[in-house]
């Protein structure tokens, strides 16, 4: 059974950009444009891997990345935080709520795959 990626980011050519390399990669995606959308799509289908934006609709990234860290039900989800907030008060604050790594915009969507099969193992 395929591992599942959840990319959580609201500007259409990074989800275009990472949806197309995860499943060339043999990850199924899932994608979410807001962090409501976010949850609602952990409760129904919990992802093994959530590719995180800080910057959000209607609940931002460090929101979503604390409710899944509060859930033990999704103690092994791993999150990795992508954003365009470069401080390192910002990275600080993500790695402290529990993101597994944090990657700053612009990035490459390569490392991104890389990173993902560093923390989840290569795509069965």
């Amino acid at each position: 059974m395929s591992r599942t990626v959840l990319v959580v980011e609201d500007e259409a050519n990074i989800v275009d950009s990472l949806s197309f390399l995860m499943k060339q990669a043999g990850f199924e995606v899932l994608i979410a444009r807001d962090g409501d959308t976010a949850i609602r799509m952990m409760q129904s289908r919990p992802a093994d891997l959530v590719i995180l934006d800080i910057m959000l609709p209607r609940r931002d990234g460090y929101e979503v990345c604390r409710e899944i860290r509060s859930n033990p039900d999704w103690a092994s989800v791993r999150i990795i935080m992508l954003t365009a907030r470069g401080r390192e008060s910002d990275r600080r604050k993500g790695l402290q709520l529990g993101a597994d790594a944090y990657v700053t915009k612009p990035f490459s969507t390569r490392d991104i795959v890389t990173r993902v099969q560093e923390l989840l193992g290569p795509a069965p």
